[in-house]
């Protein structure tokens, strides 16, 4: 579909993790972003050889801003059953007494549809692609497909389920289903995985030349247990077995000792911070301005809908710049331009989606139109301060997905009636013992 937008702002990258505004123009030819500037040379610059650029559509953003989507670095989609169901317990008690006995009840049919109500709060957040970790991943890749959602997975290999050659099995049918489908080696956990087990995904990852990612230094006492076990926390376990050859990188990474940093630094790995589901289960608070000190990449997710409980950009955003404020009692620590890179560009790279990682000729059209017309949003004084500090799900006024307006002014266009979607959630929990 061809799209064009015009009277619009738009946000494209600048040096050194900022940003910068530009107005104009920005079209759409299928899948990928074909021209961004004032109009007026965009026929020249995108049609060859006589040909003829057709819209379909054309969309007056009325100064409105688009921007790259949202790229929700850690998630457990299909979570959404247990959403304010298992809640204000601490992490190994939501785990063991609450949220594993539920799982182990699920179906792959339940799978599916948990994951379509998940996608579809994703998209009203301004969310154009999710990093997953759950079960049955051909299920979940989909529901993806199905309703025109970008999602990448990782494995939740653990001791209670799965094995690397199922793991290897879905890595190859997720990543050969659909351009909006992709799979990387992973696993659940250090506290919840055998050391065989262990090697065997460091093994798989050389094999497929695929990073690894896991839940890591969630908790203090996740850090301690695993130094009882190996003498060495969960970072320097998975790098002893071998683990990061082709990068990769961790969940949470709250508990970090200066060895971890080193390694992180070294092997070019990613720290995700998820700061709403550390704070509801008293994790801790991630240690952001040393990793950005330290030059280690970051990235910025939810969690699940079970332990954070919304899958909202917006507010991990404020979060994340507010906590490691305080954290560090330094009010200038991390900057807006910085955050708003950890949600955008920096969980694009940690997703290993190089190609819809900002708003630039021949990227893919994940974009997301911002409504500036609200109270939350005015005056301008600086727009990417706006988005961080004050911007809300209420902003998000259109999603695009691939070149496709999947959200737009309240309305899903997935393919599914939302009344029917939440009456299957409420069946799944509500079967459940």
């Amino acid at each position: 579909m061809n799209i064009r937008f015009y009277n619009a702002k738009i946000l494209v990258p600048a040096e050194n993790h900022k940003f910068q505004i530009t107005e104009g123009e920005l079209w759409v030819k299928g899948k990928e972003i074909c021209y961004i500037g004032d109009g007026k040379t965009g026929v020249d610059a995108v049609c060859k050889n006589g040909e003829v650029l057709v819209w379909e559509r054309e969309i007056d953003a009325k100064g409105n801003l688009l921007m790259p989507g949202f790229k929700d670095a850690h998630t457990h989609t299909a979570m959404t059953f247990l959403r304010s169901y298992a809640d204000d317990l601490p992490l190994q008690d939501w785990l063991n007494k609450q949220v594993f006995p539920k799982e182990g009840q699920l179906t792959e049919d339940d799978v599916y549809w948990l994951n379509i109500l998940g996608i579809m709060e994703y998209l009203t957040s301004g969310i154009t692609s999710n990093f997953d970790m759950y079960f049955f991943p051909p299920v979940d890749a989909k529901a993806s497909v199905d309703t025109g959602f970008r999602t990448v997975q990782t494995s939740g290999l653990n001791n209670f389920g799965g094995t690397v050659e199922l793991m290897e099995e879905n890595y190859h049918i997720v990543n050969e289903m659909s351009d909006l489908t992709s799979f990387i080696v992973g696993f659940h956990a250090e506290y919840t995985t055998s050391k065989e087990l262990m090697e065997g995904v460091a093994k798989l990852a050389q094999k497929l030349k695929s990073p690894v990612w896991l839940h890591n230094s969630e908790t203090k006492l996740e850090v301690a247990e695993c130094k009882e076990r190996w003498g060495m926390t969960p970072t320097q376990l998975t790098d002893a077995l071998g683990m990061y050859e082709y990068g990769g990188g961790g969940y949470h990474c709250v508990w970090f000792e200066d060895a971890d940093f080193e390694i992180y630094k070294k092997k070019k790995l990613t720290a995700v911070t998820n700061p709403a589901s550390n704070l509801k289960l008293a994790s801790g608070i991630c240690p952001t301005k040393r990793f950005v000190d330290e030059g280690i990449s970051m990235a910025i997710g939810t969690d699940g809908p079970a332990s954070n409980n919304c899958l909202d950009m917006f507010r991990e955003m404020f979060l994340t710049s507010a906590l490691a404020k305080v954290r560090e009692m330094d009010a200038e620590c991390v900057s807006a331009d910085e955050i708003l890179y950890m949600a955008t560009t920096g969980g694009a790279h940690a997703m290993q989606l190089f190609d819809c990682d900002s708003l630039a000729v021949g990227k893919k059209a994940d974009l997301v139109m911002i409504d500036l017309n609200q109270p939350n949003m005015q005056p301008e004084n600086n727009i990417v301060k706006n988005l961080v500090y004050s911007g809300s799900k209420q902003n998000v006024k259109l999603t695009m997905v691939n070149g496709k307006v999947l959200y737009e002014d309240q309305k899903f266009d997935i393919g599914f009636d939302p009344a029917d979607i939440y009456r299957r959630a409420n069946e799944i929990i509500r079967r459940m013992k």
